[in-house]
């Protein structure tokens, strides 16, 4: 079988697809971080919310208070670029050597994670690794479309894929 084959049957349901392991740590309780650790367990992903704030996580099932080291295999989404606490979880992000480390925001607007960064000494080049934008442009403006766009995103990073139409 061919990796074309092997996907179709996995597709239609005659096949398993291997178990590829996989951790996603949505950053700060938010609707986008519901919508996020809600689909990417559907994708196969371990979802991880870390919420410093208990208050802020009260209706979050699971929570992690301290930043887990999310390891090599970890894709780590921050879903709230006001928050304090921004600078210092993304140097830890950083430090851990995620995979992926992103940062929602609006594209037009200067990414705040910039400064905070620096403010903490931390490397250009590793202040280089944030992504923003994150996701696919397809024009979100909802948190479950802003989930999608995301994931998309990842998958399509992981996978070495462009994302969009192109094959």
């Amino acid at each position: 079988m061919t990796a074309e084959t092997d996907a179709c049957a996995v597709a239609h349901g005659e096949a398993e697809s291997a178990p590829v392991e996989r951790t996603l740590v949505a950053v700060f309780a938010s609707p986008v971080a519901r919508y996020l650790l809600r689909y990417a367990a559907d994708l196969g992903y371990r979802t991880v919310l870390f919420e410093p704030d208990t208050a802020r996580a009260a209706d979050f099932a699971e929570v992690d208070r301290v930043l887990p080291d999310p390891g090599p295999d970890a894709d780590v989404v921050v879903t709230d670029h006001h928050r304090p606490e921004l600078g210092t979880v993304l140097q830890a992000a950083l430090a851990a050597r995620a995979r992926w480390v992103g940062v929602l925001g609006n594209p037009r607007h200067p990414g705040p994670h910039i400064e905070a960064l620096r403010e903490l000494g931390v490397p250009e080049a590793d202040i280089g690794r944030v992504h923003r934008p994150v996701g696919l442009n397809i024009g979100s403006r909802t948190p479950a479309e802003i989930a999608i766009a995301t994931l998309a995103g990842l998958l399509a990073d992981r996978n070495g894929r462009p994302g969009g139409f192109e094959f």
